[in-house]
């Protein structure tokens, strides 16, 4: 193993059979890995032990403070900024700050589901090793890979490369960082 290995990348023929490595490699105990598709497979999340994604988190966070926001706003506006009483009407209304409040709810959560995304991602990426193998571009059309990186704590060359092979894997090489 070189010492600027990435770590080791093995082609599947089909989304059956990376899922099944995925289910093996994921019970062999390996935390840093992925598999690169050319389509969603449905059931690969579950196959790879991936938990619920944090996004909706942050979703619900910028909702919640986009509401607050409009609230606030039209109270400022309406009880300080300008004071303005017709007709014998409150200063306040919820009713009157709905339509505020709603669209900066819709606003804040879209911006915090972008920002999550982007962070839970760690968007932008102008660079992965991966992309450095002209094969894996085969990933957009009709191969499927498994990657195991060797920052994983159980990633050992040989025993790694022993159970891609073992798993069904194809064309097994290792990437340069």
């Amino acid at each position: 193993m070189t010492n600027n290995c990435y770590g080791l990348i093995a082609a599947f023929d089909t989304p059956a059979d990376v899922m099944q490595a995925a289910e093996k490699v994921r019970d062999a105990g390996y935390q840093r890995w992925d598999v690169i598709t050319p389509f969603p497979v449905h059931g690969l999340d579950g196959a790879m032990g991936l938990k619920r994604s944090r996004v909706p988190r942050f979703t619900l966070a910028g909702g919640i403070t986009g509401f607050i926001t409009g609230m606030l706003m039209v109270v400022y506006m309406n009880m300080v900024d300008y004071p303005l009483i017709v007709g014998g009407k409150p200063l306040f209304s919820p009713i009157f700050a709905f339509p505020v409040a709603y669209e900066l709810t819709i606003l804040f959560s879209a911006f915090g589901a972008i920002i999550g995304m982007f962070l839970l991602n760690r968007l932008p990426m102008h660079y992965h090793p991966v992309m450095n193998r002209d094969r894996v571009a085969q990933a957009s059309d009709n191969r499927f890979f498994i990657v195991l990186e060797s920052r994983d704590h159980h990633f050992k060359n040989e025993s790694a490369r022993e159970l891609l092979a073992e798993i069904g894997g194809k064309d097994i090489e290792e990437l340069e960082d």
